[in-house]
Parts: structure tokens; sequence; C-alpha cells
């Protein structure tokens, strides 16, 4: 299903256009799984359009949690709820067998465990984002920071070329006070064998592939408008 718009539209109009589009998957009465990112800030803002009609929302960011309950929105802990109908959140990259590598935004803990509470997972996001081989994207790692270098090691082994994110010349410190290894060069071609390795390495909080979690359905914004992928 393709819902076209009227005329040409921005990167930014057409974030708007699938954040609207996800609208459809919050169920009425529920608590909705809300992610992070420039795309999800789009969908925030168009919930506030049903925000009446729903129980509220369980976040994976402090900075969500701010947009949400700075619309009216009431969030709950994760620990609070059993399950949730929904997720919503935006990718770095999704394949067609839906997917994903997530973690730009450093939130990708807290997106795995919200996903892994969620029934379906849709994803929101613009067509340059559908890739053929999930890697092209620096693969985010959250580490602990005192396993920093032996996980940089691991990935180097494995052909991969790992750097440490900085902010303000300092390593960048998560939600969780830990810090997010960026990997390129790698190739991706089995993202569930990928994931369960890496997840068991020592010091590996979370990495940013999301297979186990993968993608119900993915919004994409395209020149042509809101194009539905369903996995």
């Amino acid at each position: 299903m393709t819902t076209t718009p009227s005329s040409s539209l921005t990167q930014d109009e057409l974030k708007a256009l699938v954040g609207q589009a996800a609208l459809q998957y919050v169920v009425p009465g529920e608590i909705v799984g809300v992610g992070t990112g420039s795309t999800v800030n789009k969908f925030i803002e168009a919930l506030a359009s049903m925000k009446d009609r729903i129980r509220g929302a369980v976040s994976s960011s402090v900075a969500s949690t701010e947009r949400l309950k700075a619309l009216g929105i009431p969030v709950f802990d994760a620990n609070e709820v059993e399950s949730l109908a929904v997720y919503i959140d935006g990718a770095d990259e999704i394949d067609a067998q839906g997917h994903m590598v997530k973690g730009g935004g450093a939130a990708l803990t807290r997106e795995k465990i919200v996903a892994a509470l969620a029934q379906r997972f849709v994803c929101i996001a613009d067509e340059s984002k559908l890739v053929d081989v999930l890697g092209s994207f620096p693969l985010p790692v959250e580490v602990i920071p005192m396993a920093t270098e032996h996980v940089r090691r691991r990935f180097q082994a494995l052909g991969g070329s790992a750097t440490v994110r900085l902010r303000d010349g300092q390593p960048l410190v998560t939600d969780n006070g830990q810090h997010i290894v960026d990997v390129l060069g790698l190739r991706i071609r089995d993202p569930l064998m990928f994931e369960s390795e890496v997840n068991q390495w020592p010091g590996v909080l979370t990495v940013g592939v999301f297979a186990h979690q993968k993608a119900s359905v993915c919004l994409l914004g395209t020149a042509q408008g809101v194009k539905t992928l369903t996995f």
C-alpha cells in the first residue's frame, strides 16, 4: 500500500508523513511504545492529536520522555507494563526481511528493551534507510567503558574499524552511563547469528543489530509518498 502526497516533499516533510501514517497502528486505550530520533519526534507530535485516546507511552530515551511529557502524554516505566501492542521507532538501516541497524541516537539498549515488550514493531524511515545488506551505516554497540578496547579489538579481528563515539571531545555517555563503539566495514549477511554472537562478548551491553526484535512493518517515506512494507 502506498500513500501518495500531492506534491514533492522535503525529507523533513516525509518524516512528518510517516509519523502521521504510524498513528493507524496505535491501539486506542493501550500504552504505546515510542522510540527515539528525528523521525520519531514527528510521530510524537502526531501522537499528541490522539493523546486522550491512549493510556500513555513507554519511552526508549530521556529525550523522547521529555517530549512526550511536554505534550501531556503520560509516560510509564517499562517495568510497569507486561506487554505493548505496538512499538514505533526509526532505523538507521533496514533490510528486506525487516532486520535493522539502530543506535545512531545512542538509545539502542532501551530501544531493544521496549521492542521486546511489543507484539508488533512498526519502523518509520525514509527510503535511503532500505539496504540489501546491513553494515554500511556505522554499527553502534553500547559497551561497559572498561571493555572498550577489548571490544574494539574483537571487531578489528572481524575486519571492522571500531571507534569510540565522542561528544565535545570526550566519550559520549549514554542514558545508561555507558559508551558507544561505532563499527565500519562490516557486511552483516546473517543478522540473527551476528546479533547473538556479539551480545555474548564480555562488556557488550547491546549490539545495534535488531534481528531478534525485527520490524513487523516498515512505513517508508519515498518520493512517491509512504510505502508500506510488511515482513
